[in-house]
């Protein structure tokens, strides 16, 4: 159409311009009517910015204010959540028996105290014969690590006790090799060798010398042993009470060098001659005795 135009449009300028414009005014119009005119697009709407806030007109309500937390009643209270019902895991052949608890649970909710014990060297290489005790507590009285001892090997042979004693893995030593001393001198000076050791006191919570006051005994610690005689392999008893004198006869001879050879081992050692409380048996005991625990005392 425009192509069609510009050539009349053309020719007409060419014969006469004012008849040209008289003619394209009218064709013009109508070219601009067929024609449909571009649209321009509408802008989208801006949102609000959150800053801003929308004008209320003087039409519109005021809000409400929210209730504070001390104006709500017990009807706006919040209410409780709704209780859910157990689940039910019973089968058709009944409910499930309910498990037993876990004994190692329950010896977890215990607390304990630990037992702190030291091993004895006489007791492990078989230089007595015995077992381990409990820590033994009794008032101001005790041992950490006491031992029941029923014999000592020592020489190559076993020496039994006429009764077991509770003594300290220290105590126990000492005794061990002492008694070897005796059975030593025994099979020389007699002939006979030792059978069985005859006991006494072991451990007691006692005073010295039984008293009501005063120092606790060494037989309080386990620390003290009574030895009443000895019996030798050929049945002859030796008792400390009987034979004890005369001091020259042959059992006199055994008990005294028993006392002596005590001496060298332990730091107590009374026999008959150190009091009446002692005239049946030789108490031996590794007591602390002066200020460095090294003097010693031999009756």
């Amino acid at each position: 159409m425009k192509i069609v135009l510009s050539s009349i449009a053309i020719c007409l300028l060419a014969l006469s311009p004012v008849a040209a414009q008289d003619f394209l005014a009218p064709l013009q119009e109508l070219v601009d009517d067929l024609v449909p005119k571009p649209t321009t697009p509408e802008k989208a709407p801006q949102p609000t910015p959150p800053s801003e806030k929308p004008q209320l007109s003087n039409d519109d309500p005021p809000p409400l204010p929210r209730p504070r937390p001390d104006d709500l009643g017990e009807t706006e209270a919040a209410e409780p959540a709704e209780e859910r019902p157990a689940p039910d895991f019973e089968s058709e052949a009944g409910a499930a028996e309910p498990t037993a608890p876990n004994a190692a649970d329950e010896d977890k909710s215990v607390p304990t105290d630990r037992v702190y014990q030291s091993a004895c060297p006489a007791l492990l290489s078989g230089l007595v014969v015995g077992e381990m005790l409990d820590p033994i507590e009794d008032g101001m009285c005790g041992e950490r690590s006491p031992l029941l001892v029923n014999a000592v090997r020592i020489n190559g042979r076993e020496i039994a006790l006429s009764s077991p004693v509770t003594t300290s893995c220290e105590m126990a030593g000492a005794f061990a090799d002492w008694v070897g001393e005796v059975d030593r001198y025994a099979t020389a000076a007699l002939d006979a060798p030792l059978a069985s050791v005859t006991t006494g006191t072991s451990f007691f919570c006692r005073n010295r010398n039984g008293a009501e006051t005063g120092f606790l005994s060494e037989h309080g610690f386990a620390n003290a042993l009574d030895i009443t005689g000895f019996v030798l392999g050929d049945g002859r008893e030796i008792d400390v009470k009987a034979n004890w004198m005369p001091a020259s006869g042959i059992e006199g001879r055994l008990l005294r060098q028993a006392h002596g050879a005590a001496c060298g081992r332990f730091t107590t050692v009374l026999g008959p001659e150190a009091n009446a409380e002692h005239e049946d048996h030789l108490h031996l005991d590794l007591g602390c005795h002066g200020q460095t625990c090294t003097a010693q005392i031999c009756e």
